[in-house]
Order: structure tokens, then C-alpha cells, then sequence
């Protein structure tokens, strides 16, 4: 098991032709999440099927320091970068209970 125990999962649905607008922007300001001693690693992927979907994934070592993270006001101000871009989106919050280590081919490649 890794260090974080709770995964946060955003969908985020962007404006049409906004994509790689948003991208950048939330590159330019991920430090805010990647600097936080509770976070353990996040990232953004972009839907195979719908240009305009895109996931954000990140891990913390608690649900109870990442939801002090979400009122904090640097995390206020990260979201409002990116909320211009936002026409819908949906969240879930995880409790990892297991985690498997890649092995074989997997590893090799990373």
C-alpha cells in the first residue's frame, strides 16, 4: 500500500475547443495541489472518446487533510483559474483499501 489512503476523482467536463487551453492552465497551477505536504501525486488525463472530458486524479494521506486543503485559499484560488473553462463536472472520493504494484512487463517499461 502507498503512503496516500484517499484518492479524490474529478470528471470535468470543458467549453467546446477549450481543451488545451485548460490543460495549460492546470499545469501552470498544479503546484498549488503538488506542494501540499498531504498530497501524494495527481494527474490529468483527457477522455479517449470526448475531447472535452477530462479526469483529474489525486491522492492525499488523508480525507481529513485534503478536505482542510479544499477550503484553503490557495486551493480557492486554483479552482477559480480553472472554473472558467468548467461547463459541468462531478467528483467521488475513494478510500483505497488495496493497491497492487505493477510487476513484469509493466515495470520495465516505467
Amino acid at each position: 500500500m502507498s503512503a496516500a489512503s484517499f484518492r479524490v476523482l474529478l470528471k470535468m467536463t470543458v467549453h467546446p475547443g477549450m481543451g488545451e487551453d485548460f490543460i495549460q492552465a492546470w499545469a501552470e497551477h498544479s503546484a498549488v495541489v503538488e506542494e501540499h505536504p498531504a498530497n501524494r501525486g495527481h494527474s490529468l488525463a483527457t477522455s479517449t472518446e470526448d475531447d472535452d472530458v477530462f479526469y483529474i486524479v489525486s491522492d492525499w494521506s488523508s480525507e481529513r487533510e485534503f478536505r482542510e486543503f479544499e477550503d484553503s485559499p490557495a486551493h480557492l484560488e486554483h479552482r477559480a483559474r480553472l472554473h472558467p473553462y468548467r461547463s459541468s463536472g462531478s467528483i467521488a472520493f475513494l478510500e483505497l483499501v488495496a493497491e497492487a504494484p505493477a510487476t513484469g512487463a509493466a515495470r520495465s517499461r516505467a
